[in-house]
């Protein structure tokens, strides 16, 4: 089953222009975990196969734990977006709906390594003087 139709594929292509380097989206998924475990993988095969900038990797947490906990990754379905370096952007669950713009969005920034932020913005970051864990939680209504 196509999760992307035909208009989102052209749309997604377009905005994938914008990628300068290499992404990988690292898929942690069981066929022991719930239905969106698969439905996870194939979207993120789907949107990888738009642009040869983009490698996907799925991991079974059950069996490649190191790996899974080394993501600090406790819940599947998950995905990791890394550019050449891992900033630590974590999807849980299926990326889909209002969470879709921001799995590509997240796909551009990555790649090109800097996220778009004011200048404002990238002074106050400058001023922190130890590690920030932002979680942003999503539900469809």
């Amino acid at each position: 089953m196509a999760f992307l139709s035909p208009q989102d594929e052209q749309a997604v292509t377009k905005e994938f222009e914008k990628l300068t380097g290499p992404v990988t989206l690292t898929v942690f998924a069981s066929e022991l975990g719930p239905e969106n475990n698969g439905q996870t993988v194939s979207l993120i095969k789907e949107v990888a196969a738009l642009s040869d900038k983009i490698a996907v990797k799925v991991l079974n947490p059950h069996i490649e734990r190191d790996e899974t906990a080394a993501y600090g990754v406790s819940v599947t379905p998950a995905v990791a977006v890394e550019g050449t370096k891992d900033y630590g952007i974590r999807f849980l669950g299926v990326p889909a709906g209002y969470e879709f713009s921001n799995l590509i969005d997240s796909i551009i920034a990555v790649s090109r390594g800097e996220a778009q932020l004011k200048d404002e913005t990238k002074t106050a970051l400058a001023g922190l003087t130890e590690d920030v864990s932002i979680k942003v939680f999503a539900t469809p209504t």
